[in-house]
C-alpha cells in the first residue's frame, strides 16, 4: 500500500492508522454496518447520534483508513420481507 492519497472529501487526504487507534479516535461513534469489499478488505460505517458518519476501510494487517466523512446520516430500515 502506498502513502496518503489526495481525495475530494471533507478530509484533505486518506488517513491510515492501526484500526484500534482509529476506533479510539472516533469517540462517540459506533459501528453501524460493515461489509466485505473483497477478500482482503472490509468497509465499515461509523456513525454518531448527531448524524456525523465516517467510512473506514480495514485491512487484515490491522491497518484502517478513513475514506470519507460526512453528516446527516440516516439509517434506512430494510424493506418488509
Amino acid at each position: 500500500m502506498t502513502g496518503p492519497v489526495a481525495a475530494e472529501s471533507p478530509i484533505a487526504e486518506v488517513i491510515c492508522i492501526p484500526r484500534a487507534e482509529l476506533a479510539q479516535r472516533l469517540r462517540g461513534a459506533e459501528l453501524s454496518g460493515l461489509g466485505l469489499r473483497d477478500t482482503e478488505t472490509v468497509l465499515e460505517i461509523w456513525t454518531k447520534a448527531s448524524g456525523d458518519w465516517t467510512l473506514v476501510q480495514s485491512y487484515p494487517d490491522g491497518l484502517a483508513c478513513i475514506l470519507a466523512m460526512g453528516e446527516a446520516w440516516e439509517a434506512v430500515p430494510p424493506p418488509p420481507a
